[in-house]
């Protein structure tokens, strides 16, 4: 059984660096042909794909926030963690953590989120973007 939980500041100043960690408990995140995914939902929208770090390290980002956007993990701590940067109000969100079982083939060559293909999620955080 795999579990994800999402950690990190619930309250982001515009401008500023919202950073996420998911920690993965139940396997390694290096072992096995998955991706390691950031998934967001707005108030009152739907599910969007941020990106993804897949097993060996290569990461995807949504090219409308890729400018903006890191995902890195450390193994050791078998965690994944999200930078977006330059934050406003607009990235408001229910942040969450899921592993992509297509190893994120299938979301990165749609151009969206395929969330069929996510079969483990967080719980998810609000991250609201205020001063």
């Amino acid at each position: 059984q795999v579990q994800l939980q999402e950690s990190g500041p619930g309250l982001v100043k515009p401008s500023q660096t919202l950073s996420l960690t998911c920690t993965v408990a139940g396997g390694p995140i290096t072992d096995g042909y998955y991706a390691w995914s950031w998934i967001r939902q707005p108030p009152g929208k739907g599910l969007e794909w941020v990106g993804h770090i897949a097993y060996d390290g290569s990461t995807y980002y949504s090219p409308s926030l890729k400018s903006r956007t890191e995902i890195s993990r450390d193994p050791l701590k078998n965690q994944f963690s999200l930078q977006l940067s330059s934050v406003t109000p607009e990235d408001t969100a229910v942040y969450y953590c899921a592993r992509d079982k297509s190893a994120g083939i299938n979301t990165v060559m749609a151009g969206t989120l395929q969330a069929e293909d996510m079969d483990y999620w967080g719980r998810g955080t609000l991250v609201t973007v205020s001063s």
